[in-house]
């Protein structure tokens, strides 16, 4: 399934005044990063946030938002909203727990 534009467009809006922010192509989406470590992404079935285990019980209590899963298992500290259930407030409030998460986190060494 191809990604949808509109919605990957409204993800970078929601990053593009922050500094650190990059884009990377990842699990046959899109994935953006800050200081190296994972924020969010976008794939062919939804948008997925890396919240963190300690915002999981919230981040799973917004509406629409379901453990990602995708190899088979869920991934702890990552949530997902399928592309139809992606409303603004929830995503505002995912992205708002996935900042915060990474934020938390030493920035990466640069690989090389």
């Amino acid at each position: 399934m191809a990604l949808d534009p509109g919605l990957l467009e409204l993800m970078r809006d929601d990053l593009a005044d922050l500094p650190g922010i990059h884009e990377k192509k990842m699990f046959g989406g899109v994935c953006f990063l800050l200081d190296g470590h994972m924020v969010c992404g976008i794939g062919g079935k939804g948008l997925m946030y890396r919240v963190g285990k300690a915002a999981y019980a919230e981040a799973l209590a917004l509406p629409a938002v379901h453990e990602l899963g995708f190899t088979g298992r869920p991934m702890g500290g990552m949530v997902e909203v399928a592309l139809e259930d992606a409303e603004d407030a929830p995503r505002a409030r995912l992205m708002a727990l996935s900042l915060a998460h990474a934020r938390g986190l030493p920035p990466k060494r640069p690989k090389g």
